[in-house]
């Protein structure tokens, strides 16, 4: 009897690990599951690049205005209709991998640096309310030089139309800035046509696009997005980001 009661202790005790061991396993592997779905709720976010897509640059710095850098990507990552493939690859540059902080105080980190940023179809160039260190910036200047002799296009908006003067790359070729920035920017370089901004919203002369900035940088961003596209994927674009919702916003 006594070793009968042994026994029935003993076997207890290791039926007892055995549920243990049990409880763990289901508990770790519930976390596991929650890790595997929370892991694959972010990766169907990342757009991969991919070096056969044409690529879009947006260029950064210290002090740039945030909706000239979100306008563009709002509309070149947009996928092609219904199906969702990839048309583009969008990136943000600046010149060294450290966070960018906005005019708005937000902090962007950027997907490249000038000295391994890949080949680009296009760049755009943002403005910020205070260019003097941007446009005596050599090694930004530089940049914008070397890498328009592979785009297809080269954007600015708002003051970045300063950097475009200064690098010389648009020289002969009409361009718009900020409204009330136009007289100055003809000054300071006598070989760009500066058109005037109180009347011209957005251009285009050759390669070279260029707007008022701020929310009207949609607009090159759009126009050249139906060039490189199609006028149905520019309307997908739009109707995407419910623009036509903002006609007659006011009433």
């Amino acid at each position: 009897m006594k070793k009968l009661g042994i026994l029935t202790v003993i076997f207890s005790i290791i039926l007892m690990n055995c549920n243990t061991d049990k409880s763990k396993t289901k508990i770790e592997n519930l976390e596991f599951t929650k890790t595997k779905h929370k892991t694959d709720t972010l990766t169907k976010h990342l757009k991969p690049f991919n070096p056969k897509l044409p690529t879009i640059g947006l260029l950064m710095y210290n002090g740039v205005l945030q909706s000239e850098v979100i306008a563009t990507s709002d509309v070149f990552s947009k996928p092609d209709g219904p199906e969702g493939k990839q048309l583009f690859n969008v990136i943000t540059i600046a010149e060294t991998n450290k966070p960018v902080t906005t005019e708005e105080g937000m902090h962007f980190v950027p997907d490249y640096t000038f000295k391994n940023c890949p080949k680009l179809a296009v760049l755009f160039v943002p403005s910020a309310y205070d260019m003097y260190a941007q446009v005596h910036n050599e090694a930004l200047i530089n940049f914008i030089r070397e890498k328009n002799k592979e785009t297809e296009y080269t954007v600015s908006n708002c003051g970045g139309a300063q950097l475009i003067g200064a690098s010389g790359i648009a020289d002969g070729h009409k361009i718009v800035t900020w409204i009330g920035g136009g007289e100055q920017l003809q000054k300071d370089y006598p070989n760009l046509k500066v058109q005037d901004d109180s009347k011209v919203t957005y251009l285009k002369d050759g390669k070279f696009l260029s707007s008022n900035g701020n929310l009207t940088s949609y607009i090159p961003a759009l126009n050249l997005v139906e060039i490189m596209t199609s006028a149905e994927h520019r309307t997908f674009v739009e109707d995407y980001l419910y623009l036509d919702r903002l006609q007659n916003w006011k009433q």
